[in-house]
This record gives C-alpha cells, structure tokens and sequence, in this order.
C-alpha cells in the first residue's frame, strides 16, 4: 500500500508581497512562521504555528475624513471589556469582541422602486450590530467598522439589552430558561441542558421595506411567545444575567399559545 508523503519548507509571507494601494496600508503582516510535518495514519500532516492574521486596514493619517457611500455606516467600535464583573482582569485572548459602538458617518441612503430611502440611524447613535458585519479599519487612532445599514440589529442608549430598539425586520426576544429536569425527573447539569428555541418577545422592528419603499409591519408583537430557528440571530446577556436573543422575523417559526 503506497504512503503519500507530503514535503514542503517553511514558508514567510509578508504585507510586502501584495499590491500597494495610496492611503491604506496593511496594519501588521500576514506571516507563517514554521510548520512541521505530523504523522497520522501513515499520512503527513502539518501543524501551522505563528500564523498572525489582522483583518483591519489602516487608513494613513493624512487622510482626515472617512464618508460611508449609499446605504454604509461608519461606527466608532466599543472598547472590549478588560474585566470581568467581579472585577478579574481578562487576557486579550478572553475579551469578547465587542458587537456595539457610536455611529460617526452615515451614506445618503439608497433608493428602492421610486423612493428615496434615508439611513435610519442619525451620527452620535449607539448601536448593535451582527457579529461577524463589516469590515474593520482603523482610522483617526481608533478601531471603526463600515457596515452597511441592514447590519445593525438595534439601537441601545443604555448599558443593558433589554432595553434595545430592534431596527428593520430584526426582533428581540427574551429566551426561555432550560429545563432543569427530563421527562423522567433526572436534574440536568449546565453542560448537557438543550438550548432553548422558545422565548417572548420583547421588542420588535418597525418592519422591511417593500418594493415601493414602505415598511411592511411584522407578523410578531411584543409579548408573543414564539418558537424560532436554534442558530439563528446574535445571543446577549442581560444586565440580570437573562438570556435575549435578536434575529430576524424570518427566523420565528411559530407562535405559541
């Protein structure tokens, strides 16, 4: 039986190696230090160290004013939390990434059928947005993100998610708590209770626009028990320790009664 034998040298990649372009430069290089071969199953594997990869790009300081274009936002990130609640200092590996900050530009909008759509949230706004929206830069010394408009799930003026204003088709739901038993009575621990696809809703957006520009308003209301998609949205934690989730009106499959 023949063995593939896979072989290769180590390999350095840098920010050198890619195209410049005037006013932005990339922020540190991309580079593979070493990798080693690891033998499994008669195969060659290899196992990658010092891989050092950051999304964000740079913008020089000569350039002064940073102006989204269409239906793009401009939003100053939050500082990631450097402790813990009691007050334990966390290492960079352990902050979350932040999902909230201040709105600091806003595009023109955009068009649909024949009106004229403004962006719905104004500069100085705080605001939350999906996880993984946007792409990062770093301009003025600080970390900001352009997203687009229908990236940001809500307005939030205060430090606790309950409070949030869903925006668009986006709504806001308290989830259920876990069973703490099964059927046959047995206490279930943390680790092995099911994430719960039942929750109540506690706000909702004012709706999608339709072909002609009007808001078509949501078939849930605050108060509805609902059962919704079990990966869908972006999960938060109350300032209580409550469990919310925000996801889009889409994603609620029924409502419970």
């Amino acid at each position: 039986m023949a063995t593939a034998q896979l072989t290769s040298a180590a390999s350095s990649i840098s920010a050198k190696g890619f195209a410049s372009f005037e006013g932005l430069r990339a922020s540190s290089a991309v580079k593979v230090s070493s990798f080693s071969p690891l033998k499994q199953n008669g195969l060659s594997l290899r196992s990658f160290r010092g891989l050092v990869v950051r999304a964000a790009t740079a913008v020089a300081p000569k350039y002064t004013s940073l102006k989204p274009l269409g239906d793009r936002v401009l939003v100053k990130i939050k500082t990631a939390e450097e402790k813990t609640s009691g007050g334990i200092l966390l290492p960079t590996t352990a902050q979350s990434k932040p999902q909230a900050g201040e709105v600091v530009a806003v595009g023109e909008g955009r068009t649909v059928g024949k009106n004229k759509v403004e962006i719905g949230v104004k500069t100085g706004t705080q605001v939350v947005y999906s996880k993984y929206a946007g792409t990062e830069v770093e301009f003025s010394g600080s970390n900001h993100l352009i997203l687009k408009e229908d990236d940001i799930v809500g307005i939030l003026d205060t430090d606790d998610v309950k409070d949030m204003k869903p925006l668009n088709d986006r709504v806001l739901i308290k989830v259920a708590e876990a069973e703490e038993k099964t059927a046959g009575g047995l206490y279930l621990t943390d680790a092995s209770k099911e994430k719960p696809s039942i929750g109540t809703v506690v706000a909702v957006g004012p709706g999608p626009l339709d072909e002609e520009g009007n808001r078509k308003p949501l078939s849930v209301a605050p108060g509805n028990t609902v059962l919704y998609s079990k990966y869908a949205g972006n999960d938060f934690k109350g300032a209580d320790g409550s469990e919310y989730i925000a996801l889009r009106a889409s994603d609620v499959m029924a409502i419970l009664s």
